[in-house]
């Protein structure tokens, strides 16, 4: 795993004891060398960890220096010792790079319900902060630092110019489990050396979430700790003066997001496919995503897909049933590009082909077609199997 780390960055990851594995690191800091604009999106849960809230009344803002991650214990359900606990994070981070409390953004997630170890998670701050560095190693065991149940490292990079000059954006997430759209347990920090305004970049992020992060789920479970916070440095020395390069630097942040919140059902826990849902033909976006949403988490549906099972008829209900007006007689029905249902019937096919075609995959896509518009998404989900049960059935929340 190689990726630029944008300029005006320094990262590192370590083992302070939050997890028992010693191996695995659980601490995380990302500093920055000047002030940074900071924007975030968050969990649409009633019940949100403090780190959430925190964060919520600082963002969006143009004076972070320091975003510090822990994992293995997301601080939630924890009452006032809770607060005080993230903002004495908030205030070790910033001591550890000679800024402030108000400067300093927190992430936890993990365990819910159990107070922090916080001379552990002290010691893991002093620890990274004397490790800040923006090499391949540091970064990769930043990255370590914020995941859970990951089976594998969830990261992305572009690079685009601007006026001329090059600029980076390079991006890191957490998440296996408990994903639904409107945010889930997951964690994503998106870099950029760009130079943004604190409006601009929460636009920009806006923008990007929409089109990633809230069109992916493993069951639909919007969890208390979840967030997407972009840090722009402006150490880049340009920003975007135009249309042109305001799409430009938009389509690149989009792209980062999308990538890396697909590997996350990709990474879903027990999981043997990824489910890519298209949906078109709606008289809103937001129609689209409703049924494409009602899809993916179908344990019907997704059963279905775990037995490599072309079973039409769960898909076409589960839209039926999403709470979109829509004319049956006009639903298309493609399931790895084969023609499955149409115009309100099931078409010919080779079932077994269809079959072996999911079986052969990891990715198994979905397209269903309406005639109601012209509005369209991409949303992504994974299979259900025995070993997602087990796996639920044995961890702790």
């Amino acid at each position: 795993m190689s990726h630029p780390v944008p300029k005006g960055f320094r990262l590192a990851g370590v083992h302070c004891g939050i997890k028992s594995d010693a191996t695995k690191e659980d601490l995380t800091l990302i500093a920055t060398d000047q002030e940074c604009v900071a924007a975030g999106v968050y969990t649409q849960n009633l019940v949100v960890a403090p780190s959430v809230t925190q964060n919520r009344a600082k963002t969006p803002c143009e004076n972070i220096r320091v975003l510090v991650v822990n994992s293995g214990n997301a601080n939630a359900c924890t009452g006032e010792r809770g607060e005080q606990d993230c903002r004495e994070m908030s205030r070790l981070a910033g001591e550890a790079v000679g800024a402030s409390e108000a400067q300093s953004l927190v992430m936890s997630t993990g365990i819910i319900g159990h107070f922090l170890p916080m001379e552990k998670v002290a010691t893991g701050i002093t620890g990274a902060a004397a490790l800040l560095g923006s090499d391949d190693t540091a970064f990769a065991s930043a990255v370590r630092g914020i995941t859970t149940t990951d089976k594998f490292l969830k990261t992305s990079s572009r690079s685009i110019d601007i006026g001329g000059q090059p600029v980076q954006i390079t991006a890191m997430a957490k998440g296996a489990g408990m994903i639904g759209p409107n945010m889930a347990t997951m964690l994503c920090a998106v870099m950029t050396d760009a130079a943004l305004t604190s409006g601009d970049a929460q636009q920009i992020l806006t923008h990007a979430v929409d089109r990633s992060f809230n069109c992916i789920s493993v069951e639909g479970h919007t969890s208390t700790s979840d967030m997407v916070l972009l840090l722009a440095s402006g150490a880049a020395g340009v920003g975007p003066s135009s249309d042109s390069d305001r799409a430009t630097l938009q389509q690149a942040i989009d792209d980062v997001c999308v990538e890396v919140a697909r590997m996350i059902p990709s990474d879903g826990e027990g999981a043997t496919h990824l489910v890519t849902i298209d949906v078109t033909g709606c008289s809103s976006r937001d129609d689209a995503r409703r049924i494409a949403k009602t899809v993916a988490e179908s344990a019907l549906v997704r059963t279905a897909i775990t037995g490599n099972d072309p079973n039409w008829g769960r898909i076409v209900s589960a839209a039926g049933y999403a709470s979109v007006e829509f004319d049956p007689s006009k639903v298309t029905l493609r399931i790895n590009d084969a023609l499955i249902y149409e115009a309100g019937m099931p078409a010919v096919y080779d079932e077994k082909q269809v079959s072996e075609s999911m079986r052969d995959s990891h990715e198994v896509r979905l397209s269903l077609a309406f005639g109601e518009g012209d509005e369209s998404v991409r949303f992504w989900g994974s299979d259900l199997t025995v070993d997602y049960v087990k796996f639920n059935s044995e961890y702790s929340t």
